[in-house]
């Protein structure tokens, strides 16, 4: 099992496009039938809004994510923690995943999701470090749209606290990204909403001294 993982960790830093190893095993190895793995392989039963994902379920979207988040990794403070923080970043839907009032949701899939995160990674290392960076990023991704739409969960505090702000900018960008074909006017939208999120991040810190 030890071995899978560090396979997985392999493709997640040399491949240009991860998803190609990742969508080719995940359907043949008996190995995603064992927990933690179930965590990954649930996702592909996981289906998403289509107004907001009309990429498809949870699986589909998590692959765009790591393909946008290899391409990007270089930027990264840490790129081991923020390639497996991509891999990782929507553990939470599966449980969190319901229909209400004839929409479906996924609330509180963040915090539930790091806890799944923390166990998942705590089965392979114990590098704790490692583990508190990726869980930190799959804990305040949805920063970016809390922070920017002025929701109740938004802590920008709590979050600088745990992660940079511009490695929770740089994973919510991938993510943001990881939704289909789009436009170039509404990639140049999520891009310019990334670098808003950081100034009122920034603004917020500095005014809280």
């Amino acid at each position: 099992m030890k071995k899978m993982f560090e396979e997985f960790e392999k493709h997640l830093m040399e491949d240009e496009k991860p998803s190609i190893y990742f969508n080719k095993i995940i359907s043949n190895e008996s190995i995603f039938t064992e927990y933690p793995y179930t965590l990954l392989s649930c996702l592909v039963e996981t289906d998403q809004s289509p107004e907001h994902h009309p990429e498809g379920n949870v699986w589909i979207h998590t692959m765009l994510v790591v393909d946008n988040a290899a391409k990007v990794k270089g930027l990264s403070e840490n790129p081991r923690a923020f390639m497996w923080g991509a891999l990782l970043h929507d553990l939470g839907k599966a449980p969190t995943t319901k229909i209400r009032k004839g929409k479906i949701t996924s609330y509180d899939h963040d915090t539930v999701g790091a806890d799944l995160c923390r166990k998942f990674l705590g089965t392979f290392t114990e590098e704790e470090e490692f583990i508190k960076r990726v869980t930190a990023l799959v804990r305040w991704h949805m920063q970016t749209l809390f922070v920017m739409k002025d929701l109740p969960f938004g802590d920008v505090k709590g979050m600088a606290q745990e992660i940079s702000i511009k490695e929770i900018a740089l994973l919510s960008e991938c993510d943001r990204l990881g939704r289909g074909e789009l436009s170039k006017s509404k990639i140049k939208e999520e891009k310019e909403n990334i670098k808003a999120f950081i100034r009122k991040c920034e603004e917020y810190l500095e005014s809280s001294k």
